[in-house]
């Protein structure tokens, strides 16, 4: 095995700091989505107890609960099992949620992942060289 200190510098570089890219590139993304999309996405889940309880403060607590709030809906759209039996989501809802609403919410759960993934593995590279 190889140690990171032996590394070409932008190999090491791009290793380290392109999760952490994709990290903030994710976070932009889901303010986008919270600031553009989230009355359609209201919309397309009307019935949801989640967005009945929470939908008149949707996207008006700052950034970092946008942020948040756009976590927790694309978790229940492509996740939806564990919400639909807690009731957060009504199935109907899931039904017809639009599909280009789904597969922004679905890239921006990707994105997050594979960030998360990555800090973990450059952080671990770092930690064990």
């Amino acid at each position: 095995m190889t140690s990171i200190d032996n590394w070409s510098p932008w190999v090491a570089i791009f290793a380290t700091g392109g999760p952490g890219l994709l990290a903030i590139v994710s976070l932009a993304h889901s303010l986008y989505l919270s600031h553009r999309h989230l009355d359609a996405i209201k919309e397309a889940l009307r019935n949801s107890r989640y967005i009945y309880l929470w939908g008149p403060s949707l996207g008006r607590r700052g950034l970092i609960w946008s942020v948040y709030e756009i976590s927790k809906i694309s978790g229940m759209v492509v996740w939806p099992k564990a919400y639909i039996r807690m009731g957060d989501l009504n199935p109907v809802d899931l039904e017809n949620f639009p599909p280009y609403l789904k597969r922004r919410l679905f890239i921006n759960l990707t994105m997050m992942s594979i960030s998360s993934v990555g800090i973990l593995a450059a952080g671990l590279l770092v930690q064990y060289r």
